[in-house]
């Protein structure tokens, strides 16, 4: 009698479900090969004298070519048509609510040293078509994408799906969350479903179209200028933990065999550009590389941290991060705040009050995010300066410091994140302006924190005459 049992036919992917109709690849960073064809990929080469099906080879690079081999990041396509047949690039009509240059000298950006706050966006009126690059509208950033460092926040609020039109982004990586309805979202790779919860990442060059399959859908998109996301290290944590590099999804090879009238929007230093092209974008019948768009369930997340006392820095919170051209500083980070256990005793549990050196900017996927005096609700933002104080309430104080400590869930149903910059950010027109959402914190939350600190000086005279120390208000 045999004693073998059996053997894998295929590698792991992750099969369509009801809300996902789509099949992903797992992993981060992978160089991936994926064929909606089989055996399309030449073997033991990538560029040969002609490609099967007479296909075109077309290679991709996100990164220099002698960027050294662990981070270098490319790609290599086989398509039906190169990317090269197009009939030219003209201009577009500006924007006036997106914004790429954040340095002093733009005067439609402003600096604040208060903490700022918006409602949650409006989404476009049935009247108003508005498709997910129309309705790309930034709120913040820093630095400007021909400096290759930098970033901008932008919210998106649209109404219509695209259609033959398709968005190529030349300055940044662009980091999209959805708050309201899935995107579905087509690109050279293949196919992911985006629902709120999940975020995509689409890298700088690679052409996309966004559906809207549950009808208006609003978010929130982090672009990074001259770096990538990556994950953060995990040092004494060990190999697992946060965000688990298997539980992310990159698509399969997926093609449209489509020889009609296409526009590909290209955003190249903030400006936009159409090039026009008789065939789909969307013809990559199979490719190979680690230049490749992913998605990731947020729910996923590992959370750690303190077991018995006092809090863990935030950064335990990180999903990704990017570098910055400084060693050791991140360009950015993203941060995920989510269901969870809170069994430290002793603590005082909500956040601490503090001044950071870096800008946190604040948004809602769902759920309740308490203790703060906005009304923060999902769709909204909010935006605090490098240094610039804050904390909870007084009444979340005096509850936490009040509260019989026990284990307990906290933030249960819910999903806020941070986008974190070390970077100074500045503000656009349009979020200072013309938003109709935006105001400022209410100090007032924190005026009962008096200095209960003088309604001890008999206690403390006490213990400063009992280490025969001199007492408070004595002339020395």
């Amino acid at each position: 009698m045999s004693t073998f049992g059996t053997s894998a036919r295929s590698v792991y992917s992750v099969l369509p479900t009801e809300r996902d109709p789509y099949q992903y690849q797992v992993g981060f960073g992978n160089r991936f090969a994926s064929e909606a064809i089989p055996g399309t990929l030449p073997i033991g080469q990538n560029n040969p004298q002609k490609a099967k099906y007479d296909l075109y080879t077309e290679s991709i690079n996100g990164t220099p070519f002698v960027t050294p081999r662990k981070d270098n990041q490319s790609c290599w396509v086989y398509r039906i048509r190169p990317s090269v047949a197009h009939k030219g690039f003209t201009p577009l009509p500006d924007n006036p609510d997106l914004e790429s240059c954040f340095l002093p000298v733009n005067p439609k950006i402003h600096a604040s040293p208060t903490q700022l706050a918006w409602y949650p966006f409006d989404i476009p009126s049935d009247k108003e078509k508005t498709d997910f690059v129309s309705g790309l509208k930034t709120i913040a950033g820093n630095g400007d994408p021909t400096l290759r460092e930098g970033l901008a926040t932008h919210i998106y609020a649209a109404n219509q799906s695209m259609g033959n039109r398709a968005f190529c982004n030349g300055d940044g990586d662009f980091l999209i969350l959805p708050q309201q309805g899935r995107l579905d979202i087509q690109t050279e790779f293949g196919k992911l479903m985006v629902r709120p919860g999940e975020l995509v990442v689409i890298q700088r060059g690679i052409k996309y179209k966004v559906g809207l399959p549950d009808g208006p859908s609003r978010g929130y998109i982090l672009e990074i200028f001259g770096s990538h996301f990556e994950l953060p290290e995990l040092g004494p944590l060990g190999t697992h933990g946060l965000a688990n590099v298997r539980d992310f999804e990159s698509p399969v090879a997926s093609f449209d065999i489509d020889q009609s009238p296409w526009e590909i929007v290209y955003k190249v230093s903030g400006k936009l550009f159409a090039c026009h092209q008789e065939h789909t974008p969307f013809d990559v019948v199979a490719w190979w590389g680690n230049y490749v768009p992913y998605k990731y369930a947020m729910e996923k997340f590992a959370h750690v941290g303190s077991i018995n006392k006092d809090h863990m820095d935030p950064s335990v919170f990180c999903v990704l991060t990017a570098k910055s051209k400084t060693p050791g500083v991140p360009l950015a980070d993203f941060l995920i705040f989510s269901g969870r256990w809170d069994v430290a005793t002793g603590t005082f549990r909500p956040p601490y009050y503090h001044r950071n050196c870096a800008t946190e900017m604040m948004g809602l996927i769902y759920g309740d995010y308490g203790g703060r005096s906005d009304e923060f609700a999902p769709g909204g933002f909010s935006y605090e300066n490098g240094f610039c104080p804050h904390g909870v309430s007084y009444d979340e104080f005096k509850k936490a410091t009040e509260a019989e400590l026990g284990p307990m869930r906290v933030h249960e149903g819910t999903l806020a994140f941070m986008f974190e910059t070390s970077m100074q950010v500045t503000l656009t027109d349009y979020a200072m302006k013309r938003t109709g959402k935006l105001h400022e914190h209410e100090p007032k939350m924190w005026d009962d924190l008096k200095g209960q600190f003088v309604n001890h000086l008999d206690e403390i005279n006490k213990d400063l005459k009992a280490r025969g120390l001199p007492l408070l208000g004595a002339k020395v």
